[in-house]
């Protein structure tokens, strides 16, 4: 009786099948630390310091703000085009509405902790930086709490989340739109609408509403930022995500801009760069009309120009930079819980408002560093402290793998309605 041939199994080494590609990574760390580091300086930009005078704007004429807005659209449109192509279009869609969900939570939460704890605090104290911030909601109380709930009545410093949940409510359209017919059609419309902010046309919309409407909030009750003119860096930043979804070559390890554009770029973030260390915050005090150009409410021309080259040159250095420095745990947890530390520093620079008033010169150095100190620190304990504490979703199936369990004769796909 022949013995049966027992074959063994072949060595890894010299198996032709390929072997399984590693999971891709869901988030990257870099945009995590740029986002924490935006927190970082809007604090320290926000909180009545000297130190706002010379950490504010920090790499020329562009704030902040205008980073961590490009940054948050960024990371959207990479997050929400990915889950929008795996999972189909109407589950992107549901995700967009929860998340500006949460958004509005967090603005209803941060206007109760001014109308209550703050206001009692800055007017037991008889705090005029505290009556100022709140002057409308003290003389008009119930318009004021309405009109805020609606998100007309924005406050200085409660201005930013409505202009998010305003973005996260166009943005399913932006994306589905972008993942159909492509995205020059949306981004010339956005640059039309920057445009057309240059010359007014929020506050001609805002005269129109009033004469038909009767709305008693004054313009500048209506928030500082310019939607007409800030949607450009959501769009800009949605688009950019998307882009590398759906073409990861076009965007880093090394985005492919000509040499004479990184050249320009170069030339002008020095030069903005140099000039507001050099003369201030203020690019030309003695010409109102030119700093207009600069203004960030409005998001100027040269201020978007600024912007603009600062982006190409991170694009372009910043895989360079990133490949050859550590990683920047602190500011990686604050930009991981952007939207609770964003929260976190709102509370922290309104009480310190309350108590301390606005930055005072004879403050002595060591006070203003402490504060600039324990309010960070409070920042990176809920950093680290959100993952345990942020509430678990249920993860959404597939779009493929709805559609196996679903009835027969329904459908689930990316070009869903």
């Amino acid at each position: 009786m022949r013995r049966p041939i027992i074959m063994a199994p072949m060595p890894a080494a010299l198996s032709t099948a390929p072997p399984p590609a590693p999971p891709r990574p869901t988030r990257r760390w870099e945009f995590d630390a740029l986002r924490g580091l935006m927190l970082v300086l809007m604090t320290l930009t926000h909180l009545p310091t000297r130190l706002a005078e010379h950490l504010g704007q920090p790499f020329g004429y562009v704030s902040a703000a205008e980073g961590f807005v490009l940054l948050s659209a960024f990371m959207a449109g990479m997050v929400y085009t990915r889950k929008g192509r795996r999972h189909g279009i109407p589950v992107m869609r549901r995700a967009f509405r929860q998340r500006a969900l949460v958004i509005y939570g967090c603005q209803l939460l941060a206007l109760l902790f001014l109308f209550t704890v703050i206001a009692v605090l800055g007017l037991g104290i008889d705090q005029p930086a505290v009556k100022n911030l709140m002057s409308f909601y003290l003389q008009h109380p119930v318009t004021a709490l309405l009109a805020a709930m609606a998100l007309v009545y924005q406050p200085p410093l409660l201005d930013i989340l409505p202009l998010y949940i305003l973005f996260m409510l166009i943005s399913p359209w932006v994306l589905s739109h972008g993942m159909r017919h492509g995205w020059r059609g949306l981004l010339a419309t956005s640059l039309a609408l920057w445009l057309l902010a240059q010359f007014g046309v929020t506050h001609l919309m805002y005269d129109w509403v009033v004469a038909h409407t009767g709305l008693p909030v004054p313009f500048q009750e209506t928030g500082s930022f310019d939607t007409l003119a800030w949607q450009f860096i959501w769009i800009l930043g949605l688009w950019m995500g998307a882009q590398l979804v759906v073409a990861p070559q076009t965007l880093p390890p090394r985005a492919p801009f000509p040499r004479w554009m990184v050249l320009v770029a170069l030339a002008m973030g020095l030069t903005g760069l140099a000039w507001r260390h050099a003369i201030g915050q203020v690019p030309l005090p003695n010409w109102p009309e030119v700093n207009v150009l600069f203004d960030k409410w409005l998001l100027g021309p040269l201020r978007l120009l600024n912007l603009l080259a600062l982006m190409v040159l991170t694009l372009r250095f910043g895989p360079w930079l990133t490949a050859r420095m550590r990683r920047l745990r602190p500011l990686e947890a604050m930009g991981r819980a952007s939207l609770p530390v964003f929260c976190a520093h709102l509370g922290v620079v309104l009480l310190v408002l309350a108590v301390f008033g606005e930055a005072d010169p004879h403050r002595p150095w060591w006070q203003d560093l402490a504060i600039a100190g324990c309010s960070l620190a409070v920042l990176l304990a809920v950093a680290h402290a959100w993952p345990r504490w942020a509430p678990r979703w249920p993860r959404e199936r597939p779009a493929a793998d709805q559609a196996l369990s679903a009835p027969q004769g329904s459908t689930n796909s990316v070009e869903g309605s």
